[in-house]
């Protein structure tokens, strides 16, 4: 496994090997996301995939009624706008930032499928990511139609805390009934529960994660299972230097 010489905010670009990370590094525009700034909506083609150094973005399911419910939260964790990037088609989904992300590596469309056409470290750490993002989809689709609100308020707390990495962020109840697809009355009932029990503070649109060991116990096994998933993307892996001489 060669030596990683470089340090990334972003997990997976942090995983790539050394040659890797030099060749597509200058790729990259940096810039500022913001909050409810959508990056993809359903029908339009795939100009850009996003790399989150922080705050994280949802992948929405869009209903005909305009409703919209998460299917997936990522951030620094992963990269945003695989599947479409893929196969250069028009995306399904909707994806919107929903903590703000001071600082996020975009890359082309097209110099990412150029990148992936090579079938070098990047191409089998994006495609570890792909099926792992697959998995989270599948885990939070099960989760939304099985687990009680309280069980994914506390997972999706907590998922949340993960990618903002502090307790405490800014949070409206109607936004969690949308990512939830709930009720407003119901995840106030919900949120009030959980802030008596000693788990949460909320107030004037910021939510404080109080007990996170109580939090965890609080919510179901998915957040556990999905979270074992995309930690093993970049969990011992190993990525080998590239020959460009054969390439």
């Amino acid at each position: 496994m060669p030596e990683r010489r470089h340090v990334h905010p972003n997990r997976l670009i942090a995983a790539l090997p050394a040659d890797a990370y030099a060749r597509i590094a200058p790729s990259f525009d940096v810039i500022p996301l913001k909050v409810k700034q959508f990056l993809y909506k359903p029908g339009e083609a795939i100009q850009h995939v996003y790399f989150p150094a922080n705050g994280f973005c949802s992948v929405l399911t869009v209903l005909a009624d305009g409703n919209m419910v998460e299917v997936a939260t990522i951030g620094r964790e992963g990269v945003v706008g695989v599947p479409a990037a893929l196969d250069g088609g028009a995306n399904h989904s909707a994806t919107m930032v929903q903590a703000e992300i001071d600082t996020c590596y975009r890359m082309t469309a097209d110099a990412f499928r150029r990148e992936m056409d090579r079938r070098g470290a990047f191409h089998e750490l994006l495609m570890r990511y792909s099926y792992a993002l697959m998995g989270f989809v599948m885990q939070s689709t099960a989760c939304n139609a099985v687990h009680s609100v309280e069980q994914r308020l506390a997972r999706w707390l907590l998922t949340a805390q993960d990618r903002v990495g502090s307790k405490e962020f800014p949070l409206t109840q109607e936004f969690v009934a949308m990512m939830l697809g709930a009720t407003r009355p119901t995840v106030t009932v919900v949120a009030g529960t959980l802030q008596r029990a000693g788990l949460i503070t909320y107030r004037r649109g910021r939510l404080t994660i109080v007990n996170r060991k109580k939090l965890e116990a609080a919510s179901c096994e998915c957040y556990r299972t999905a979270n074992d998933l995309l930690d093993g993307v970049t969990k011992n892996i190993s990525l080998h230097a590239e020959n460009d001489d054969v390439r």
